[in-house]
């Protein structure tokens, strides 16, 4: 699609690409936090969750900031997984992925 559209038409992309290459995921899923044992009443509801346990950050964005690296951090250590992406397909002239592991 290119640079220049909302993380949307992005999300609806990817979607659908993730569908034709038969990767397992689950779109904006809503997902309890817990702190000190207890459930949240606020949720979180990652981009997307592919094979179960990588959380995927879409973004549509110039560039990555370590504001965006600390956002997917945080979703990490609040679902318990390992690995996340983030996904910009905003930056010029092509997507960027940065990967991130806890």
């Amino acid at each position: 699609m290119g640079n220049g559209f909302l993380e949307a038409v992005y999300q609806e992309c990817l979607e659908r690409e993730l569908l034709k290459q038969k990767i397992p995921f689950v779109a904006q899923p809503l997902l309890k936090l817990m702190y000190k044992g207890e459930t949240l009443q606020q949720t979180y509801k990652p981009d997307i969750i592919c094979f179960d346990k990588i959380i995927v950050e879409l973004k549509g964005l110039k560039s990555i900031t370590n504001e965006h690296h600390a956002q997917v951090l945080n979703y990490l250590k609040a679902t318990k997984l390992k690995l996340g992406l983030i996904a910009n397909f905003g930056a010029f002239p092509k997507a960027e992925i940065k990967r991130i592991v806890l």
